[in-house]
């Protein structure tokens, strides 16, 4: 069974997550929700491809920004993982990743409007910080020893492309592929914000009430992710990557005075904008902490801690739709299909559409985040239990041996997963406020909304800063609770 601290340290999430359900608003508040359902499922069940046009051209543009940004993030992040022993790269990195790409693109937004660069940097940049660090940890875990046994006067950057690079190049191979496909989620709820991909087509169908056409675009969504190692092979990538910037589309000429405008104008605070002195400057802040920054604080930490063990309790519930240990070659298959489309689906557009189905509370970003990182959880705790071999004698009976022999032995892992999810969790609630729900992204939309760009900024800051916190927080629970199992995906 887990060690004593494990369960403890459970017991006080699940604790923590109770006390939280005090503050949630977790009605549902439309009319007639499950008629609204119901068209939903007939849309999914008999989707309309009658303008082939529009899913092409949606599918083309999200592929199209996801080559393109992961490329310049992987780039770039491979030489900050070089650097990555400096303490100003590493503060850098975990800055930037944790920023979510939509408060990202709501940036570029402002000076470089719906031109393709938005939406490619929106990508790119936290990217860079999530490379930089799981590109620093695979290189410094490759295998020493070819190094040694190479002659004295070999130099160092021959001594790095022959002895590491070669060592660790399947690891870095995987998880930039990994990234690919976050990198077609990140660019299709982009279009949320009015770039050109998947999400901008799936909302004006799903505000037209067209279910047939948000079928249509969800299955081939799904078609294209799970697909992906059949139509990205390595001998293809160049080709992609060559002509991905072709089919990222056009905008308006960018006004470059307005992006000098904006960081030396509009992000300043407006008291030193004005010539005040320190102590206008005192109550603006005073003023943006008390009635934005702290209730958005207090809504993204009371959702996140709920969605955290809610994710726990479904992945509990879901890593055996994939087990050898308790289904079979059928059953093992549907499983399997469900999880990857809990994964596959953003929590951002699962969390849209359950909105439109179930009015605005907490209640369905509690559902998307559950179920989107249920998905990946189940899935990863699920392979691993796969690695088990069950004792002899062990319990014949499905729910004893779930319980006595399968979950003790993958509880481990499990925790550790799940507070890897932690930080990225917090990520997804604080930028599930741009739907009307009030975490921090609600009050950063509204500022930017208002042109109070200065109060947007520091609202964004803060989110990063409450990101790296929970971050920080969880890699001392790991440590602590001594969960040093690393998991082979992170978002």
């Amino acid at each position: 069974m887990p060690q004593s601290p494990t369960i403890r340290t459970s017991l006080g999430f699940v604790l923590v997550a109770a006390v939280c359900l005090v503050f949630a608003d977790l009605a549902i508040t439309s009319i007639n929700p499950w008629l609204e359902m119901g068209r939903l499922l007939r849309g999914v069940v008999t989707p309309d491809f009658s303008s082939p046009g529009q899913i092409g051209t949606a599918l083309l543009r999200t592929v199209a920004f996801a080559f393109v940004g992961v490329g310049l993030g992987a780039a770039a992040g491979f030489v900050l993982s070089l650097l990555f022993r400096f303490r100003i790269v590493r503060m850098v990195c975990a800055f930037v990743r944790a920023i979510h790409e939509l408060f990202w693109a709501l940036i570029f937004l402002q000076f470089f409007g719906l031109h393709p660069l938005t939406g490619v940097l929106a990508i790119a940049i936290p990217y860079a910080g999530i490379f930089g660090k799981v590109y620093s940890e695979i290189l410094d875990e490759a295998d020493p020893t070819p190094a040694r046994i190479l002659p004295r006067r070999v130099g160092v950057l021959s001594r790095f492309l022959f002895a590491r690079i070669p060592d660790a190049w399947p690891h870095l191979r995987s998880y930039t592929s990994y990234r690919l496909e976050c990198g077609l989620r990140s660019s299709a709820i982009l279009g949320f914000v009015g770039m050109p991909t998947l999400g901008f087509y799936l909302e004006s169908a799903f505000g037209e009430g067209h279910y047939d056409h948000v079928g249509a675009l969800l299955l081939v969504f799904y078609i294209l992710i799970a697909a992906l190692r059949l139509w990205v092979r390595s001998r293809l990538v160049p080709l992609y990557m060559l002509a991905a910037p072709f089919f990222l589309g056009t905008g308006l000429p960018i006004a470059w005075g307005q992006a000098v405008r904006f960081f030396t104008e509009d992000i300043v605070p407006n008291p030193i904008r004005q010539g005040e002195g320190l102590v206008a400057l005192w109550q603006w802040f005073a003023d943006l902490m008390v009635n934005q920054a702290l209730p958005g604080i207090g809504a993204t930490i009371v959702l996140t801690q709920i969605a955290l063990v809610a994710t726990g309790a479904l992945s509990l519930l879901a890593f055996p739709l994939i087990s050898r240990h308790f289904t079979g070659r059928i059953t093992g298959t549907l499983g399997h299909t469900l999880l990857v489309i809990a994964r596959t689906t953003p929590e951002y557009l699962l969390a849209y559409i359950l909105l439109q189905l179930w009015g605005p509370s907490m209640l369905p970003a509690v559902v998307a985040l559950a179920v989107h990182n249920a998905g990946i959880i189940g899935h990863l705790i699920g392979r691993r239990s796969n690695e088990i071999s069950l004792r002899p004698g062990a319990a014949q009976g499905r729910l004893e041996r779930y319980g006595y022999e399968v979950l003790p032995r993958v509880y481990g892992p499990f925790l550790a997963f799940l507070f890897y999810r932690w930080e990225i969790i917090m990520r997804e609630t604080a930028i599930l406020g741009i739907l009307g729900i009030t975490t921090l992204g609600f009050y950063v939309d509204s500022a930017i909304n208002e042109l109070r760009f200065d109060r947007a900024m520091v609202l964004i800051v803060i989110t990063a800063l409450l990101n790296i916190g929970v971050d920080t927080l969880a890699r001392r629970l790991r440590a602590r609770l001594r969960l040093r199992h690393s998991p082979t995906c992170e978002s």
